[in-house]
């Protein structure tokens, strides 16, 4: 056991609580845990105990809020700091089997001891012994609606849509998909590596690799963090999700084409497009230069800076800067709810609402017609979210061809013939599908 100190900077379970506290009070999670990570002196096995825990109490918070809230007499009287401490407790007896009870029960009660008074620390030891004795509660709201959102730790809004959208039956697979752990996937950068090179190379370096069901020139990789490696540092490969990778993939690029990634943040899709191009350019456009910095840092990384150029400018707003008729290809990679990654930023789901996504959905429109003129005839329009729900996917793709008489719908293609079989022409994933992350892609062509 970590024996607790004033300093503590080694202690994974009490950095969790702190991490917790921070996120409830509305700090991002991933920059959070990678504060935590880069500030203290945690060995790699203690800092994948934090990473899990914090996740883990993230994904599964109302259910365990419902249990505490039935296990104390005066919840509402508790301080943040020791609701999220019994949480990470009852996240660890839950789902960690290799951790035994007595290490959690200490570790809880040391943590309570140095930050609270003897009443607090007898309150956590009293609930940690009551669970063991007799389990956690057993799960009953106040109807169905509500015990699923207990359960799967989902707000009730996002379960009626997806409900009245996908239907019961698909909607409980979705929900018992978003709390299994996501896939580490890597995209092999074409223009500096051959696939069996770098599978060779990250097996020889302890990684079990395989390769993608999803997306062409993407690996899924385990038994390390692929972000840390130098063949990682040297630009070999990327950090992307499997279903991220398929609205550039949909895009057939020419060596030459000249293209627009409209809203390009963080810059996945920017280089990505990039390694298709010899003579051809991207143009990455975001509202924040601070982002733009980003991209270009990891196209420099990559060896792809030459055939990218940026500006810092609001999507709507591309009138300003380009003329009509341009571009060969035009990706929109919209800003919306992100309800499809809850299962890597699990937070999303607390955070949004209905509006937000009605909101969403009305920029993601202006954002279409803004950059609809500077296509060329014969050129190809890619529309893609991360998020699952009709109003930002198929009732804009609707809208915009109703608007936009000039373009027509095609059907997306994808390398690995991905649903090949579907009715519509548009793309959509659920995160239940092949344990990527939710996706949406439509492809236009301009006729006139």
């Amino acid at each position: 056991m970590n024996s607790l100190t004033k300093d503590n900077n080694r202690n994974p379970r009490y950095l969790a609580v702190k991490t917790l506290e921070r996120i409830s009070d509305g700090a991002y999670s991933n920059l959070q845990i990678n504060n935590v990570i880069d500030s203290t002196k945690m060995s790699e096995k203690d800092t994948r105990l934090f990473t899990n825990i914090v996740y883990g109490v993230i994904q599964h918070r109302l259910t365990f809020e419902y249990y505490v809230n039935n296990l104390v007499k005066h919840p509402g009287k508790l301080k943040n700091w020791v609701k999220e401490l019994l949480y990470t407790a009852i996240y660890q007896m839950q789902y960690l089997d290799k951790v035994p009870n007595r290490a959690i029960f200490d570790e809880s009660i040391e943590i309570a001891k140095f930050r609270g008074h003897d009443g607090i620390r007898r309150l956590v030891t009293g609930v940690l012994h009551k669970i063991d004795r007799e389990g956690l509660p057993k799960i009953k709201g106040k109807n169905a609606l509500d015990t699923q959102s207990i359960k799967y730790s989902v707000p009730t809004w996002i379960i009626k849509q997806l409900n009245n959208q996908v239907g019961k039956e698909k909607t409980v697979s979705i929900l018992e998909s978003i709390n299994q752990p996501a896939n580490q996937s890597i995209r092999i950068n074409i223009k500096k590596i051959q696939r069996d090179e770098l599978v060779k190379e990250l097996e020889r370096i302890g990684f079990e690799v395989r390769d993608s069901e999803v997306a062409a020139d993407a690996l899924v990789v385990k038994k390390g963090v692929a972000a840390h490696t130098a063949l990682f540092k040297e630009g070999f490969y990327t950090i992307q999700d499997e279903s991220a990778m398929l609205p550039v993939q949909s895009m057939a690029i020419g060596d030459d084409d000249y293209v627009l990634d409209a809203c390009a943040a963080p810059g996945g899709k920017t280089t990505q497009i990039a390694e298709h191009l010899t003579t051809g350019l991207v143009v990455a456009l975001d509202l924040h230069e601070n982002k733009l910095h980003k991209i270009m840092e990891n196209a420099e990384r990559m060896g792809l800076e030459e055939n990218i150029e940026v500006h810092a400018c609001d999507a709507r707003k591309v009138d300003d800067i380009y003329e009509d008729d341009v571009f060969d290809k035009i990706l929109v990679d919209a800003p919306c709810s992100g309800l499809g990654l809850i299962r890597r930023k699990p937070e999303i789901r607390y955070e949004k609402s209905i509006e937000d996504v009605e909101q969403l959905a009305t920029i993601q429109g202006e954002i279409l017609d803004a950059v609809a003129p500077k296509l060329k005839v014969g050129g190809q329009l890619v529309y893609s979210t991360c998020t699952i729900l009709n109003q930002e996917n198929s009732k804009t793709v609707k809208a915009f061809l109703d608007k936009h008489p000039e373009f027509e719908e095609i059907k997306v293609q994808t390398a690995l013939g991905i649903k090949a079989d579907r009715r519509e022409d548009y793309l959509k994933i659920f995160p239940d599908d092949f344990g990527s992350d939710g996706f949406f892609i439509a492809g236009f062509k301009k006729i006139k």
